[in-house]
């Protein structure tokens, strides 16, 4: 079964730091883009960042660059988003989609703009709470 698990939320302190992790398996992992997404209670989707596994190009929104890190672990089929400097506004539900590499071929900042359709598989999620 395919499948995408997101850990490594909690609550930290406003300065802070967290790295998620978002583990795939049962499906052709070296063949995907992996997005990180989050929301908030009573606020819209956020995509945040993304990474094309197969040649390691990443894109990130501009509210979490230079704060925010995306990398991959290919052997481990584990995409990771290391996050510095944590603020209470990225408090959240954070989560990991998965959708084909070639859909963001022709460029990286369609990752988090493409329908949630062509996501074949989704995360359910890991909560981040920053305190001030």
């Amino acid at each position: 079964e395919a499948q995408l698990v997101a850990s490594g939320g909690g609550l930290v302190q406003a300065g802070g730091s967290l790295r998620l992790s978002c583990v795939a398996s049962g499906f052709a992992f070296d063949d995907f883009a992996i997005a990180w997404f989050r929301q908030a209670p009573g606020k819209e989707r956020e995509g945040l960042s993304c990474i094309d596994i197969r040649d390691g190009s990443t894109y990130y929104e501009g509210s979490v660059k230079g704060r925010f890190t995306i990398t991959s672990d290919n052997a481990k089929m584990t995409v990771f988003l290391q996050m510095y400097n944590l603020e209470p506004e990225d408090t959240a539900n954070y989560f990991c989609g998965a959708l084909r590499g070639f859909l963001v071929s022709r460029s990286m900042a369609l990752c988090l703009t493409r329908r949630d359709h062509e996501f074949e598989h989704w995360g359910q999620g890991t909560q981040v709470t920053v305190s001030t």
